[in-house]
């Protein structure tokens, strides 16, 4: 695959206002040529100075039908949609255009090199951290990570338990608001384990909710109640990390690039399992 790392490094070549010579950041261009439009890899001089250089070498990466255009502007810093929106217009070539006119492409798009990392989450209520994890990367902020995000939403529903943790998930019973009976069969946690044991005598059954249960693939992200269980390290055998249930934003994000980095310093640049 061939896709620059930033927009920066691809010019526009449709007119030549300075003749043969480049921008001197330009790694690639694009052309409109009579058979098409054209990606082209340039090697502009670096022993000259100046804004604009002499060209080394240039050659056609692509053209003609192999080349495609994206309709619509883009977010050029997603590059994990990028990819994938490459790899579903069916042409070895798509070329993407910014909301402020910038300019990217990839050429034979292939997210094998992406890391995958997988997010454990539960619904309902809102399940906040891959609903986080998504819309920051619509943003661009993941970007220069080259990440895909494997969610794995558990819809606690499909337990059906006599009582659920919180009203927030519209539960008609649930542990923050009603009392619990000998019998009863709560969707929980080892927090929720704790509050049953202090305020019920009977035998009750709990059934484990938490994301760090469900976690099998590595590397991954999950959410957990617990304080103590935040940060890196191995959960079932596997290695990740752990945000609190309530992470911002910022935490989010910070938990994604240090568990990313952490991989790979010890497993390279490869896709995890």
């Amino acid at each position: 695959m061939i896709f620059p790392s930033h927009c920066k490094y691809v010019g526009s070549a449709t007119t030549t206002p300075c003749g043969d010579r480049v921008y001197f950041l330009s790694r690639y261009l694009v052309r409109e040529a009579a058979g098409g439009t054209e990606v082209i890899e340039v090697e502009p001089d670096p022993d000259r100075t100046g804004l604009m250089r002499n060209l080394l070498s240039a050659r056609v990466l692509a053209a003609g039908d192999e080349v495609y255009r994206y309709p619509d502007r883009v977010n050029v810093h997603d590059r994990t949609f990028l990819v994938r929106a490459a790899m579903r217009s069916g042409h070895r070539c798509t070329i993407f255009s910014g909301h402020d006119e910038q300019m990217t492409f990839v050429i034979d798009p292939d997210l094998s090199g992406f890391l995958r990392l997988h997010v454990y989450d539960i619904t309902p209520p809102r399940p906040h951290l891959s609903t986080t994890l998504a819309d920051l990367e619509k943003t661009g902020l993941f970007g220069d990570l080259e990440v895909v995000f494997e969610h794995h939403v558990r819809d606690i529903r499909e337990i059906e338990a006599d009582i659920y943790p919180c009203r927030a998930g519209g539960f008609p019973r649930t542990l923050d608001a009603d009392p619990v009976h000998p019998g009863d069969r709560v969707a929980g946690c080892l927090t929720a384990k704790s509050l049953v044991q202090e305020c019920c005598a009977g035998e009750v059954t709990v059934e484990n909710i938490c994301p760090l249960g469900e976690v099998a693939e590595e590397p991954f992200i999950a959410r957990c109640c617990r304080s103590e269980r935040s940060g890196l390290g191995c959960w079932n055998g596997r290695f990740g990390v752990v945000v609190h249930w309530g992470a911002s934003p910022w935490e989010i994000a910070e938990a994604v690039r240090r568990v990313t980095a952490a991989w790979r310093e010890g497993h390279g640049e490869g896709s995890g399992r």
